[in-house]
């Protein structure tokens, strides 16, 4: 078997990151972020929130939606893990009978992939 010579392998490494997407394991269990970004549009989710990297996704009712990797809580109310912001997004009103979020119907897919486009806006 053949080795690859340090600098040729450097130079593979550099090919394939430089391609759009690399792939990398999802943050959100079955989370796409490439699918999170176009349903974010399909919900009108900015509408309400200003969200980087989505078109259109200035809304000023809800908070901004970058950097929820980095804090604490979803909404004051839930610890920010993966699961909970999948939680959060299905069914707001379930999680924060007093929230102003209402539940659009989201599915459990639509909401990993949201959740996980998210998580990789930090």
């Amino acid at each position: 078997m053949r080795l690859l010579r340090p600098a040729t392998l450097v130079v593979a490494v550099g090919i394939v990151a430089c391609g759009k997407h690399v792939t990398k394991s999802p943050i959100v269990a079955g989370g796409n972020a490439d699918r999170g970004r176009i349903a974010i549009g399909r919900y009108g989710c900015g509408s309400c929130h200003m969200i980087p990297g989505v078109t259109g996704a200035r809304g000023l009712v809800g908070p901004p939606l970058d950097g929820i990797g980095q804090r604490m809580y979803i909404a004051g109310v839930l610890s920010n893990e993966p699961e909970n912001i999948v939680r959060w997004i299905m069914d707001p009103p379930a999680a924060d009978a007093k929230t102003a979020m209402p539940k659009l119907g989201v599915t459990e897919r639509d909401a990993r992939d949201i959740a996980e486009y998210l998580y990789t806006r930090r």
